[in-house]
C-alpha cells in the first residue's frame, strides 16, 4: 500500500478553500485565532527570534541562580513593541492582485505575479509581498520578496514561484501585502487579495509513434465548424464573401443577384474519427496518474494529424469532448483529464459498452487506455465493427510485463514517468 506522507502532515487541513474557510468559522479554527494573528503579525525574521526567545525564557525560569531572564525581558520587550505599533505602520490606500497561468503541467514551476499598487498620498517602504499557505501538494521555491520603496500614485510587481505535485484545480488563499515595522521583527496589518484559481494539469506522455488503422466514417449531416480538408464534401449553402476563401467557390449568380460577392458553403461527410476511451478504474495512484499521462500524451499526437478526436473518460459517468481539426485545442483535453478521479464505483463491462454504445456508430477506431486486461470490451468494441486497441498501464518495468495480443499493449508506469519515448 503507497503511504503518500506529504498528505499525512496536512492531515489537519483541508485541501478546498471551501473546506480551508469552513476550518476558520469552526471551533477549533477560533481557538487556533490568538495563534494565527501571531504568526501572521511576525516576519520570517521575527518568527525565527519567537522561537529562540521561547528556548531562553525556558533556561532563564531559575531567576535565582541565572540572570538569563534579562535577555527573555528584552527581546519580549521588542515584542510587545513590534505588535504595540505595527497598527501606524498600515498600508492605506494600497490594493494587492495576484495573477496566475490558467493551466500548468504537473511538477513544473508556477509563477504568480503580483501586482501592489498604491493609491495614497505617501509612500510607502519595506514592503513585504506574501504567499498564503499552500496545500499537501505545493510548494515555495523562492524566499519571499519585499518591495523597498512603493511611492504614492505608483504600482510595482514582484514574483514569487511554488511547484504542485497534484493534478486538478487548485484555489489558493490570499496573498497578502505589509509593511515592515521599525527592527523588522514585525509587520503591519496585512492587505489582501482576491483568491487565485489555476489547474495543474498532467503531463504529457512522449508517444513517439502510434499504429492505428486508417478509416473514415460517415458523419450524417458533418461535423459544424470543422475544418475542410477531406473528399466528399455536400454543399451546404452560400454566404458571404471573406478574405481568404477560395476564389473557385464564389457563386456568381447570387453574387449577381445580392450585388456583393457570394461563396459556396460545403459540409464534410466522411471523417476519420478516434475515440480515446480512459477507464477510470481504481487502481495504485501511481499507475492512474501514468495512465492519465498516457491519455494525454495519445490525444497530443493524434492532434497532430488530421483526424476527429473524442476523448471519453468513463467513470460514473461519461466525460465526452471533441477536439482536432479546429473543432478544441489540446488545453481543452488536458483540463478534461486534470479532473478526472478514479471512479467510487467503476462500471461493469456491460455497463461501460452501453455508456459507449451510442458513440461507436461515428468513431473509426478506439485506443482504451485501462489499468487492467479486460478484453472483452475491446472484442465487444470491434463487434460494432470498429478497430480497437487496448493499452494496458501496469506498475512494473518494461522487462516484467507480459506480452501483449495485436489489439493490446502493456505500459510500464516507470516508462511514462521517465518520459521515455514509446512507440505504441
Amino acid at each position: 500500500m503507497e503511504i503518500n506522507f506529504a498528505k499525512l502532515n496536512h492531515i489537519l487541513l483541508p485541501d478546498t478553500k471551501a473546506g480551508r474557510d469552513r476550518f476558520r468559522r469552526g471551533l477549533f479554527g477560533k481557538l487556533l485565532s490568538p495563534f494565527s494573528y501571531l504568526y501572521s503579525a511576525l516576519s520570517e525574521e521575527g518568527r525565527v527570534l519567537f522561537v529562540a526567545c521561547f528556548v531562553i525564557g525556558f533556561f532563564g525560569l531559575d531567576i535565582q541562580s541565572s540572570e538569563v531572564f534579562l535577555l527573555w525581558s528584552a527581546l519580549a520587550g521588542l515584542f510587545v513593541g513590534s505588535l504595540a505599533v505595527r497598527r501606524f505602520f498600515r498600508l492605506t490606500a494600497v490594493t494587492v492582485r495576484a495573477v496566475a497561468p490558467r493551466r500548468v503541467t504537473v511538477g513544473e514551476p508556477l509563477t504568480f505575479a503580483v501586482v501592489v499598487r498604491n493609491d495614497g498620498p505617501r509612500d510607502h517602504v519595506a514592503v513585504r509581498v506574501r504567499g498564503p499557505f499552500l496545500p499537501w501538494d505545493g510548494a515555495w521555491l523562492a524566499s519571499r520578496p519585499t518591495i523597498p520603496v512603493l511611492p504614492a500614485g505608483a504600482e510595482r510587481t514582484v514574483e514569487l514561484k511554488a511547484r504542485f505535485i497534484a493534478r486538478g484545480e487548485h484555489h489558493l488563499d490570499p496573498f497578502t501585502a505589509a509593511a515592515l515595522v521599525p527592527l523588522g521583527i514585525g509587520t503591519s496589518e496585512h492587505i489582501e487579495s482576491p483568491g487565485v484559481k489555476f489547474l495543474i494539469v498532467p503531463k504529457i506522455a512522449s508517444v513517439a509513434r502510434l499504429a492505428l488503422p486508417v478509416a473514415r466514417r460517415h458523419q450524417p449531416g458533418g461535423v459544424a465548424l470543422a475544418s475542410r480538408t477531406g473528399e466528399s464534401m455536400d454543399l451546404l449553402g452560400v454566404r458571404p464573401y471573406r478574405p481568404g476563401d477560395p476564389v473557385k467557390h464564389l457563386h456568381a449568380r447570387s453574387w449577381a443577384r445580392a450585388g456583393h460577392p457570394v461563396v459556396r458553403e460545403y459540409q464534410e461527410e466522411y471523417f476519420s474519427r478516434i475515440g480515446v476511451i480512459v477507464d477510470t478504474t481504481p487502481s495504485s495512484e501511481r499507475v492512474f496518474e501514468a495512465q492519465i499521462s498516457l491519455a494525454a500524451g495519445v490525444v497530443a499526437h493524434l492532434s497532430r494529424g488530421e483526424a476527429l478526436i473524442d476523448l471519453l473518460v468513463v467513470g460514473g459517468e461519461l466525460h465526452d469532448l471533441t477536439i482536432g481539426r479546429h473543432l478544441g485545442f489540446l488545453e481543452q483535453a488536458l483540463d478534461l483529464l486534470a479532473l478526472a478521479e478514479p471512479a467510487k464505483n467503476p462500471p461493469s463491462p456491460d455497463d461501460l459498452l452501453a455508456r459507449l454504445a451510442p458513440h461507436l456508430h461515428r468513431l473509426s477506431s478506439v485506443v482504451v487506455i485501462t489499468p487492467s486486461r479486460q478484453p472483452e470490451i475491446a472484442a465487444r468494441i470491434q463487434a460494432h465493427g470498429v478497430s480497437c486497441k487496448t493499452f494496458s498501464v501496469t506498475p512494473g518495468t518494461p522487462g516484467s510485463t507480459p506480452p501483449g495480443g495485436p489489439s493490446l499493449t502493456f505500459v510500464s508506469a516507470p516508462s511514462i514517468e521517465r518520459g521515455e519515448a514509446l512507440s505504441l
